[in-house]
């Protein structure tokens, strides 16, 4: 029976096809790194927790998107509840990231404007990232959950409020109630923004800013209730 050299340097039998055909090659799989598989892993898991969710996605889909077993995914994150865990993580620190690093302006008006751009400009880049923020966790994340982070967000201007309020002779321990609700007015605009993409998101960033400036331009120093309800 004769033989031929294989391709990888070993030995091909004549039943295996009667050697090897001219031209041709044998591919090798490229063996990924640990470092290069976990991030395959997590942009897998991003893609699918957005689409279908943490309780909709199996370690199955997982893996099989990944082009790896069961037991590789369980090696890197322990199961889904790691895996989704890290991607949370990830997602809200670039989050909070985007938007204090986007707090550079002196006047308070342009501050709002660069907050509102920073979460919609977020939304626009990283929309997977943002689908799955706005899900409930299932499980317990080192960042919190998403209405923790829009707290994260909100103390970075409580600052800044807390100067204007002074200035204007409000009560600057009040400021932290109107950084809440400031940065949840954006943040919940910017969940609707999301799937319907309209207006553009300048004009978006427009209105929001226009609503936030001009009723804190009006603000009262001792808001009072006109309704039968006073306590």
């Amino acid at each position: 029976m004769m033989e031929a050299v294989a391709s990888d340097g070993g030995v091909k039998s004549d039943k295996d096809g009667g050697g090897t055909k001219p031209g041709a090659r044998r591919t090798r799989r490229v063996r990924m790194t640990g470092k290069e598989r976990r991030e395959q892993l997590l942009d897998v898991g991003r893609t699918l927790f957005a689409a279908r969710g943490f309780e909709g996605t199996s370690v199955e889909e997982i893996a099989a998107k990944a082009g790896v077993s069961k037991p590789v995914v369980y090696e890197h994150f322990g199961g889904k509840e790691g895996l989704y865990a890290v991607v949370v993580d990830r997602e809200m620190r670039q989050l909070l990231e985007m938007v204090t690093g986007a707090l550079t302006a002196g006047h308070p008006r342009e501050l709002l404007e660069q907050a509102a751009f920073a979460l919609l400009d977020y939304i626009e880049s990283y929309t997977d990232g943002f689908r799955i923020l706005v899900r409930d966790s299932p499980v317990a994340q080192s960042t919190g959950t998403f209405a923790s982070l829009i707290s994260d967000i909100a103390t970075q201007v409580e600052d800044i409020l807390g100067l204007e309020f002074k200035a204007r002779g409000f009560e600057p321990k009040l400021a932290p109630l109107y950084a809440q609700a400031l940065v949840g007015m954006v943040a919940l605009t910017g969940q609707w923004w999301l799937d319907v993409r309209r207006p553009r998101k300048a004009e978006v960033a427009a209105h929001l800013v226009n609503l936030a400036w001009h009723g804190l331009d009006g603000l009262e120093s001792r808001p009072r209730l006109i309704g039968h309800r006073k306590a």
